[in-house]
Order: C-alpha cells, then sequence, then structure tokens
C-alpha cells in the first residue's frame, strides 16, 4: 500500500516534466524557386516546411535568419504549401473525409465552406455570418452563440476550445443536431471545407494563416504558398518562379514498416535511431497520427510498457503516463499481470487509440529520428 502510494504521489510530480518532441525548421538562406526549394529539402530533411498549427508557425518564424527579421523590406520566405488542380473537401481539424450528410443537393456548387440544417450539410459562401459548433476534447460540442464567417468561426475555436467540429459519424451527427433544438439554434457551421491547397510532403494538414485578402491569385499563376515575415508569418500566394529563401522540415518521427515484436522494435529504434516513442504528450500524439496512416498493420507499436512491481504503466523515455489515450477496458487489461499482455500500440485507424497487446506480437512501430 505504500509503495502504491509513492508510486502515485510520483506519477503527479513527474505530469509537468514531460518535454514535447516538435518538428525541427530549418531556415536555408539560399534563394531558389519553389520547385528547386522542394528539390532541395527532399534531398536534405525531409520536406519543405509543412505546418499543423499556429504553435509550429511561431517554430517556423523562430529559425528563420535574423537578418531577414530586421530587414526594412518586406520578406517573403517559401514554405510548403501549393495550389493543385483538385478542390477536396477537408475537415478543420484533420480528420478523413468518410462520412457525409448533404443535402438533396449534394456536395456540388460554387462555394467552399459547410452549415448544417436539420441535420442535413448544405455549402455556402465561407463570408456569411453565422453561428458556429466547436469541437473540445472530452467536453465535447459546443455552439456559441455569436454570428461570423466560417474563417472567424475557425479561428475562434482553435483559440479557445479545439477547433470547427468535425462529424465523423451519423452518432456525432444526432449528437450536434440534438444540442441544435436544445438550444433553439436552427443553422451552424461545422469545420468543413474545400480548397485546392496541398502541402509538399501530402500530409493532411489543413493549417492556413492566409494574411488579408488571401489568396489573391494575382494573374491566375500564384500557385505557391510563402510567409511574410513582416505579418508575423501570414500566408501569401506567390508565383512559384519567385526566387526566395525557403525553410524545410525534418520530421522527429518515422514509422518503421517491418513488423516486429516490442522488444525488437525497442531495439531497432535504439540502434538506428534514438528510441521508440513516448506518447507522453497530447502534441506527440497528434504528431503520431500525420505518420501512422502509411502503416501496414492495424496497430503500431510504441514505448509503452507494464510494471507488474507497482501496477504502473510507463514509457521508455522514463516519463510516467500523464497524457492518455485508451481504448475502453485496454489501461486496465494487465491488472492480472499477465506476462504477455504488458506493452503498448496505437491503432493505425479510428480514433488512434491506444490498445494493450503481446509483446511478441510483430507490428509496424514508430520510432524518434532526434
Amino acid at each position: 500500500m505504500a509503495q502504491t502510494l509513492y508510486f502515485s504521489v510520483l506519477l503527479i510530480a513527474l505530469c509537468s516534466l514531460s518535454e514535447c518532441i516538435q518538428r525541427r525548421y530549418h531556415h536555408i538562406n539560399m534563394t531558389m524557386n519553389w520547385t528547386e526549394a522542394q528539390r532541395y529539402c527532399r534531398e536534405n530533411y525531409t520536406d519543405l516546411a509543412t505546418v499543423n498549427n499556429i504553435n509550429e508557425l511561431s517554430q517556423l518564424m523562430k529559425s528563420v535568419d535574423n537578418s531577414l527579421l530586421m530587414s526594412s523590406n518586406d520578406v517573403f520566405v517559401w514554405i510548403g504549401l501549393h495550389r493543385s488542380s483538385v478542390h477536396k473537401w477537408k475537415w478543420s481539424l484533420g480528420d478523413p473525409v468518410k462520412y457525409t450528410n448533404w443535402s438533396n443537393g449534394g456536395s456540388n456548387g460554387p462555394d467552399d465552406c459547410v452549415y448544417m440544417r436539420d441535420g442535413s450539410w448544405h455549402h455556402q459562401d465561407c463570408n456569411l455570418n453565422m453561428r458556429f459548433i466547436c469541437y473540445n476534447g472530452d467536453k465535447g460540442f459546443i455552439i456559441d452563440g455569436s454570428s461570423v464567417s466560417w474563417r472567424d468561426a475557425q479561428s475562434f475555436c482553435r483559440q479557445h476550445h479545439t477547433d470547427l467540429t468535425s462529424v465523423r459519424n451519423q452518432t456525432e451527427n444526432q449528437q450536434i443536431q440534438k444540442i441544435m433544438n436544445d438550444t433553439n439554434i436552427s443553422e451552424v457551421w461545422i469545420g468543413l471545407f474545400r480548397d485546392s491547397w496541398e502541402w509538399s510532403d501530402e500530409s493532411d494538414s489543413t493549417f492556413r494563416y492566409w494574411g488579408l485578402n488571401q489568396p489573391n491569385n494575382n494573374g491566375s499563376s500564384e500557385d505557391c504558398t510563402a510567409v511574410k515575415m513582416k505579418e508575423q508569418g501570414q500566408m501569401h500566394d506567390l508565383s512559384c518562379s519567385f526566387y526566395l529563401t525557403f525553410v524545410c522540415h525534418e520530421d522527429n518521427l518515422i514509422l518503421i514498416q517491418m513488423n516486429l515484436s516490442w522488444s525488437e522494435a525497442l531495439r531497432y529504434c535504439r540502434e538506428n535511431h534514438v528510441d521508440l516513442v513516448s506518447v507522453d504528450s497530447e502534441e506527440i500524439q497528434f504528431m503520431v497520427t500525420k505518420v501512422i496512416h502509411q502503416s501496414s498493420t492495424d496497430a503500431v507499436w510504441m514505448g509503452l510498457r507494464h510494471s507488474c512491481a507497482v501496477g504502473l504503466w510507463f514509457w521508455v523515455n522514463g516519463e510516467m503516463v500523464c497524457y492518455q489515450n485508451w481504448a475502453p477496458g485496454n489501461e486496465t487489461a494487465v491488472d492480472d499481470c499477465d506476462p504477455n499482455v504488458k506493452s503498448g500500440a496505437v491503432q493505425s485507424g479510428g480514433d488512434h487509440r491506444w490498445i494493450s497487446l503481446s509483446q511478441s506480437q510483430q507490428l509496424n512501430f514508430i520510432c524518434i529520428r532526434k
């Protein structure tokens, strides 16, 4: 009992010490056009910079040479966002678009943002003012009474909650409609939008930070994106032929598409990279979801083990398990201390929940590279 109490206190003490492993940005102080910059980044790092959120944009800005920041001129720096030939529907939160519930008008039409009415989805001009519904993790769906444009609704949800809500299945669609009925609100923006912009590394990041009146496709030839240093990194579309300095990114996580046991995966990561990934924050869980979609197995090993001696899960980097994302019943699946069920994996599909598996199973795995 005393030992269990000691480790419970230790767990609380250590939960605030975990550091998030961030994507690394590298400013290349050479001028190239966008295609040349893309080639350089792919040969020397991972790719031209992808940005998933405002914190990553801040890190990207910090990587840029100070002489450019101090310049009196407008300075632009290439990133990996570019225009494709196809308009695609995307969730602001980055979820795959698998479930839809369009009205009789369907998904075709000139407007690029979506609202819900009577449980059905309708596309609308993104500049129209409307109430909106945010998603806030475990707190669920939250309707805001303000009437704003889709982009302003997205900014508000990202600042105060998580994001504009995704609607991933019929159950969630019905939950949102019930909230609307209970609050007598007939129409709300949801997080579905359409654009033709894609990232060079083909990630599903939906983060955009366009400047005023951007993108404007001046001359119908502005298909690449740069951040403007004098505007806190706001994005502008420019001609891909311009010669600018640029930012590459280097992902700190790598998916290994080999089927190994947990112990073999741990050894491989430590011999070839740094370690099996420890998913000890929501930020790292998010990074894991960005690399796991290429997995060839239904689950992927991470650096999570269970200790029968103290009755606790722990990460191989030495951290206790503070942040958690367990599938129901899996956290306690080792209460009998079965030695064959003591390692943690993350599901490749769905909500990417954690599951407890026999360490002898053969799975793909994720290593930390830096």
